[in-house]
């Protein structure tokens, strides 16, 4: 994989923050970026993932939908009427 540099601006306290915790995690602060920058991709594509799930099942069945249902119910029903005696 090729590496790219870049340069970023954060506030000061941030980058205290993000260099005190690169030293605990024995990892170099542009390691740490890219992990965080990993995380924060993946988090969203599982959050557009879920809203497209979410989306795709909001919606009510339609009128025909709905007859077809109960269409299915009642046949259902007599082929297993008195089928668990």
């Amino acid at each position: 994989m090729t590496n790219i540099k870049t340069a970023i601006s954060i506030d000061k306290p941030l980058f205290e923050e993000v260099e005190a915790l690169a030293k605990e995690l024995d990892v170099s602060r542009s390691r740490l970026f890219s992990l965080a920058v990993e995380d924060f991709i993946q988090r969203r594509k599982n959050r557009e993932l879920l809203d497209a799930i979410n989306t795709a099942y909001q919606d009510s069945p339609d009128l025909e939908e709905e007859q077809i249902t109960l269409q299915m119910k009642s046949s259902h029903r007599r082929l297993v009427n008195g089928s668990w005696k």
